[in-house]
């Protein structure tokens, strides 16, 4: 049988909440994303929580709260301590996303899920991965291969793919195979018959053919500029470091094309922190901000329209006059955008623009149906300072816990104090020598007997529990060589992890964690409270959604999953509806294996096909013409198997000729590719009705793309039509010179 792979989701399948998958490979447990979401809700946790301890890796593929929210909960909680891979983007903008997520959360509320510590820890070890680098793993996971591709969803979001003995097993969830002006799109077409593909059903129902990307900037900017000119604010719910950059850079260049002067401002806890970090992800992001940065050092997220700010203080201290506001978080259930959207809410004049669905059970899910609420009742909640018999009591109470954490010290430290004094009646005093006595315990002292015994005089015999008035010895048994002492050069090399730890409190530096305002509240001991009240808020502002999620529509969905027509499919995360219809879509024209499991539920996607490893002969190898091909070189092999001596498969030199073959063509012709060599060959070459006309009598035509019913791929062909003349044979050499004849 193939690699033995099982699928076990626990959380995120026929419904929209967090991503959490359990993948088992050979019995290597993968554990790919560990999400939450805004809700923070402990219960979502429970499968994943009786699976924690036996996780081998962690694989994160993007880096929001919905697909790793939960890893610091995780560690802390449920003892989940294996490894965690991601690129570098997802490493760094995971990190702040979960430091906003608490920030807005302790200002208005007693959380206490996990602590910036606790982030810290379960961030402090991850393995940081560059787009299609392969790691090896190592021991219990000797001979997988894990690898992150190109997502195309966030900065830094990745397709894992993880290969075992010549079989691949993708993970693919939330790729946009459109390119944006700060992402490239997806890489997943470029795999081919996978023998397992995870991927998710959420856009499955959106079948609206997609906006072209101008045409979708252009009514973007021109629903906030109709605001702004009418004289409203326009409010922008966004993630914290995730989609918000493709709106800011849309905004930052449309307000240098008009030259506007509505301010624009970007409001998180972690603002500055995460632009920061953005300016140095230039090689992660679209060709297009790379060239630029390479041709004229023009750094795309030097935004020059754009002011950063990191407390509602400072958004209040702006002048009046119509603003745009772009304010975590996207639900609207904690952070500056949901204090900003009850303060909005009321005046017709304001906007308030979704980008990205709500998550189910939040307040911008609720805006967002049709029709919208006319009121909504939401928390106000905020955090104040105790004063009067409050203050009081709250310093009591600390005096009183100070005295007794001051007692138990005092009472361990006389603990202490009698176990060195406390003297032994069975022995005499230990400064005495008996020199008739040899004490036995000198010949057990271990690797270590031979020193103390240079030391100690025959017969010393100190009281068993006191301390011996004598400092250890250990002799020094260093090597030696002609040129000193031999030193191992690991002892003194800086660890990564020791660097990042340094350079983590560097402050405003770009490896500093927070900004200085969002680290003054975490300094802020004065004794406060949290007051809340319910308020029902009048919805007279506009409310509008425009599509900015990043995300293939339906009709991309599956037109990439049948090229890519895997062995074995499997269906996550996405509302049960779009997940059957998916099912039943890649059912009929992806492959015939499709799974949608429930919560816990494992599935057996084990290959169907059987992998053997044999050994190349050295006989064999010494008649074997390669011919190159790209990169690889390929041959036709006759051979026989047997086995070596140690009975591992070995293929072998036939014993009998082998009998000809017909010759096989080997490539992959792009029709637009052979029109630019045809015309560099001087020869006239244009398309026309399908297909590449070559001159005035010759033509030729792709015929028979590959079909995907079944998952078979149908044989395609290149046909030459025209008459016997000099071109058509120039032509027919031209054609065969691009392929290789084995």
């Amino acid at each position: 049988m193939g690699t033995s792979v099982q699928v076990t989701p626990l959380s995120g399948v026929y419904n929209e909440n967090p991503l959490s998958y359990l993948v088992s490979i050979d019995g290597f447990n993968f554990l790919i994303d560990c999400g939450w979401n805004d809700l923070f809700d402990p219960s979502l946790l429970q499968p994943l929580s009786r699976v924690a301890s036996t996780i081998d890796a962690v694989l994160l593929s993007h880096p929001d709260t919905l697909h790793l929210g939960a890893l610091p909960y995780a560690m802390k909680q449920f003892g989940l301590s294996a490894p965690v891979y991601s690129t570098e983007p997802v490493h760094r903008l995971g990190l702040l996303t979960l430091y906003d997520q608490y920030l807005s959360r302790k200002q208005v509320s007693e959380f206490d899920l996990f602590t910036l510590d606790d982030i810290d820890s379960a961030f402090q070890n991850v393995t940081r991965l560059t787009h299609s680098q392969n790691h090896h793993l190592s021991g219990k996971g000797e001979g997988i291969v894990i690898a992150p591709h190109v997502a195309g969803h966030l900065l830094g979001g990745s397709v894992w793919k993880i290969t075992k003995d010549g079989e691949d097993v993708i993970y693919a969830v939330d790729f946009n195979r459109r390119k944006e002006k700060h992402l490239n799109g997806t890489v997943l077409e470029s795999f081919v018959r996978p023998a397992v593909l995870i991927t998710d059903a959420y856009n499955a129902l959106n079948n609206q053919p997609p906006k072209q990307q101008k045409q979708r900037d252009r009514d973007f900017v021109d629903t906030i500029s109709k605001t702004l000119e009418a004289g409203g604010n326009v409010l922008l719910p966004v993630d914290t470091a995730g989609r918000v950059l493709e709106l800011l850079l849309v905004l930052e260049e449309h307000w240098s094309l008009k030259s506007l002067n509505f301010p624009i401002f970007f409001l998180t806890y972690v603002a500055s922190s995460t632009i920061d970090y953005v300016k140095s992800f230039l090689e992660w992001m679209s060709d297009a901000i790379a060239k630029s940065f390479e041709t004229s050092r023009d750094n795309a997220f030097l935004l020059k329209h754009v002011t950063l700010l990191i407390s509602k203080n400072e958004l209040d201290k702006a002048p009046d006059g119509p603003k745009v506001v772009l304010a975590s978080m996207a639900s609207l259930e904690a952070g500056f955008s949901h204090d900003i959207f009850v303060e909005w809410a009321a005046d017709v004049k304001n906007l308030v623009l979704f980008t990205e669905r709500g998550q189910f059970g939040t307040l911008a899910r609720m805006l967002q149906a049709d029709p919208p609420p006319k009121a909504v009742k939401v928390t106000m909640s905020r955090r104040v300072p105790l004063v009067g018999e409050e203050l009081i009591a709250y310093e009591e109470e600390q005096s009183r816990l100070k005295k007794e954490e001051a007692l138990k010290a005092s009472l361990i430290k006389e603990e202490e104090s009698k176990a060195f004094h406390l003297p032994d009646t069975n022995s005499t005093d230990p400064m005495v020598i008996d020199t008739n006595n040899k004490h036995p315990s000198l010949d057990g002292l271990g690797q270590y007997g031979s020193g103390y015994r240079d030391i100690l005089i025959d017969g010393f015999v100190p009281s068993s529990p006191s301390v011996a008035p004598m400092f250890p010895f250990y002799e020094n048994t260093s090597d030696w060589d002609d040129f000193g002492e031999v030193i191992n050069p690991d002892d003194y090399v800086i660890k990564d992890e020791d660097m990042d730890q340094a350079a983590m409190h560097i402050g405003d530096d770009i490896n500093g964690k927070l900004d200085e305002g969002s680290a003054s509240f975490i300094l802020d001991t004065t004794p406060s409270k949290v007051i809340s009240n319910e308020l029902t808020v009048q919805v007279k502002a506009s409310l509008i959604y425009m599509d900015y999620e990043g995300r293939s529509d339906g009709r991309s969905v599956k037109s990439i999953l049948a090229h890519v027509a895997p062995l074995k499919l499997v269906l996550v995360h996405g509302s049960a509806e779009a997940t059957e219809h998916l099912k039943q879509h890649c059912l009929n024209h992806v492959c015939p294996h499709v799974y949608a499991p429930q919560i816990e539920e494992t599935i057996d996607v084990t290959s169907d096909l059987c992998a053997y490893k044999v050994q190349l002969s050295e006989k064999l190898m010494s008649n074997v013409l390669f011919k190159k091909l790209g990169d690889y070189e390929i041959a036709w092999v006759d051979a026989e198997v047997g086995k070596t001596e140690n009975g591992m498969l070995s293929l072998l030199p036939t014993s009998t000729p082998a009998p000809p073959h017909k010759s096989v063509v080997v490539g992959d012709l792009k029709m637009a590719d052979f029109k630019q060599f045809l015309a560099s060959k001087g020869v006239k070459v244009e398309f026309a009705g399908g297909a590449l006309r070559c001159g005035e009598y010759v033509t030729l035509r792709k015929v028979g793309f590959t079909s995907q019913k079944g998952g078979v791929s149908g044989t395609q062909q290149i046909i030459i039509e025209g008459s016997l003349c000099e071109d058509y044979y120039k032509i027919r050499d031209y054609l065969y010179s691009q392929f290789y004849l084995l």
